[in-house]
């Protein structure tokens, strides 16, 4: 059985008329009971490949290459299903013929879905929202309880449709299931990826070569069977006054949980975290209190972890008012670093954006900014992605946008912007 447990970095110390309280919850997932051969039956894999006339060639071929590579990481038991998706999706496999939308993966089920694969053709535009929406439909047919999970993988833009009928599609399918969203090559959009994988709980990435797919998806269905905690909620508990000014987690990526607060009580919030495996996470909870006079006390949350509505672990996040500047005026490590992870993933998006938008003076402050907080908090990756889009001045400590930056070098920043460094313990 999955055991969990919460610690709580914070300094508690608050001076005389604050009244923001800043901590780290690291939660620590045990045993979590992934499936074992032939015992898949509560999870369930759809597999999203690109077939626009954009894909034609090698990226294609790359593509399916990678997708029968992830059917041979699907444990035995597991519900799957094959989308091809152009401007319009179709279920490749299980055939348009089959009775039942989903099929149990076995090795009869593997070779006819290698074979269904083999049989994809580039042709037409692109509509992500109509390939979510079938992933939707045929997860929906699962048991409840059925750990869900996709991987889309494109080569362009989203151009058969409005960014708001994308944008529509994502809302109607997020809490069906969780997606890693991947590009392959310089055509596709950032932007509109991070917005898919973002409300469902999943990561974006580069994928530079059509010939790296298949390592990529290989290494995405691995972690999803090794996941054996369906769903969890990290719920916040705050007193009567009190204000949740944010919940992120903050590694191993940045992603803002705090609109997907769902109401469980009038004090009680709950935010997605989606699957687990046996893994760290780490969130970053603020909340407003009233001011309260020197020597007061309070409870400024309580966090904890939830699943099926089961509390598996809790952490207390505490504050007390004091007028010793050696106790208020310590900075906690972890909130420190991660501020400046949070902060350095801003800088970067935004920067980059500015830089597309010929807005060269922002572009050049905020990836100087990203700059300066990737040396701060020690994230070499973001440190070595940067140097590829900016000349840094070491004497002078300022940066220049570099003309001869590729697309893909700035693709790379941007997709990673969101993944942090762990704080040392």
């Amino acid at each position: 059985m999955a055991a969990f447990t919460a610690e709580v970095f914070q300094n508690e110390y608050l001076a005389t008329g604050s009244t923001d309280v800043h901590a780290i919850v690291t939660v620590t997932c045990e045993d979590a009971a992934a499936p074992t051969p032939g015992a898949g039956g509560g999870a369930a894999e759809i597999i999203m490949v690109d077939t626009s006339g954009s894909m034609t060639g090698a990226s294609l071929r790359a593509a399916q290459h990678a997708a029968v590579v992830a059917l041979d990481q699907i444990v035995d038991g597991t519900w799957f299903a094959v989308i091809g998706g152009s401007h319009v999706a179709r279920r490749a496999f299980p055939y348009a013929n089959a009775t039942m939308p989903m099929v149990q993966m076995e090795p009869g089920a593997r070779d006819a879905a290698r074979h269904a694969i083999s049989l994809l053709r580039a042709d037409g535009g692109t509509a992500m929202s109509t390939w979510l929406v079938l992933a939707a439909q045929l997860f929906d047919t699962l048991p409840p309880g059925t750990r869900r999970h996709a991987i889309l993988l494109t080569d362009g833009k989203n151009e058969s449709e409005s960014r708001g009928s994308l944008s529509r599609a994502i809302a109607s399918v997020t809490g069906h299931f969780q997606c890693d969203a991947r590009g392959v090559g310089e055509r596709w959009v950032v932007e509109e990826l991070r917005e898919i994988a973002t409300a469902l709980l999943g990561t974006v990435d580069l994928i530079a070569k059509p010939e790296d797919i298949a390592a990529d998806f290989e290494s995405l269905v691995r972690a999803s069977m090794a996941r054996g905690i369906a769903d969890a909620d990290l719920r916040v508990w705050t007193p009567m006054g009190a204000q949740v000014l944010f919940v992120r987690q903050v590694s191993p990526t940045v992603d803002d949980l705090t609109n997907r607060r769902t109401q469980v009580t009038p004090l009680v919030g709950a935010y997605p975290t989606g699957a687990w495996a046996d893994e760290s996470r780490d969130y970053h909870v603020a909340v407003r209190l009233p001011a309260r006079s020197v020597g007061a006390e309070q409870l400024a949350a309580r966090v904890q972890l939830a699943v099926d509505d089961e509390v598996m672990a809790s952490g207390l996040v505490k504050a007390t008012w004091s007028d010793d500047d050696g106790l208020t005026a310590r900075i906690n490590r972890e909130v420190a670093h991660y501020t400046g992870q949070a902060e350095l993933a801003s800088a970067i998006q935004e920067g980059l954006a500015a830089k597309a938008a010929g807005d060269e003076a922002t572009a050049t402050t905020r990836l100087g900014r990203a700059v300066a907080l990737a040396a701060e908090t020690g994230n070499a990756e973001a440190t070595s992605r940067l140097r590829r889009v900016v000349d840094v001045d070491e004497e002078q400590g300022t940066v220049r946008l570099r003309r001869d930056a590729a697309k893909l070098d700035e693709m790379a920043l941007d997709t990673a912007s969101t993944k942090t460094t762990r704080v040392r313990r």
